[in-house]
């Protein structure tokens, strides 16, 4: 191949979101709250040099070797603190015990679902906080919640969904 021939540049096309991780310095917190709130499975995840777990919507794959293509929707990434430079050294630089340093322009991930009555009830048992609101026009109706790291989490409800009376509700935590 001649190495001053000109690359024929496309458009590069994207087919979905593949997964958000999130670093954290409480793998058990972030676990809780995406299978008991979100209702994600944990499932398998590579021998990274980091504690972690790779979270999955519906059945996980048995093995990464039969994963097709299903390599979880949610990935923690947790700090050892008895080796926090494994996880630097594979991820790249956030303080350890602070986590000053990652990405954090990210404001929330958003998610299309369904059961909203079923998510509150566990947001309530849970005693997890969450802010509702119709969005006119598009049919939809969205909750919000945080995990335990502080990301905001918009599930988006269709709006049949909805409560009867649309008002702003929240649930304060304890």
């Amino acid at each position: 191949m001649n190495p001053h021939a000109r690359i024929q540049e496309g458009p590069m096309e994207i087919k979905r979101i593949d997964h958000y991780s999130i670093r954290t310095l409480d793998v058990e917190a972030s676990r809780k709250f995406y299978t008991e709130i979100i209702g994600l499975r944990v499932g398998p995840r590579p021998p990274f040099p980091f504690p972690g777990l790779w979270l999955y919507n519906g059945e996980p794959p048995a093995d990464l070797d039969h994963a097709e293509g299903n390599y979880g929707m949610v990935h923690v990434m947790g700090v050892d603190r008895d080796n926090p430079q494994a996880l630097l050294d594979y991820m790249g630089g956030a303080d350890p015990d602070t986590q000053q340093g990652n990405t954090g322009a990210l404001d929330h991930v958003a998610l299309a679902v369904t059961g909203r009555a079923g998510m509150l009830e566990r947001c309530r048992r849970g005693n997890v906080s969450y802010f509702e609101r119709a969005v006119p026009v598009l049919g939809l109706h969205q909750v919000f919640i945080k995990d335990p790291n502080g990301l905001t989490i918009e599930l988006n409800f269709p709006a049949s969904e909805a409560p009867h009376v649309q008002s702003a509700t929240a649930t304060a935590t304890a």
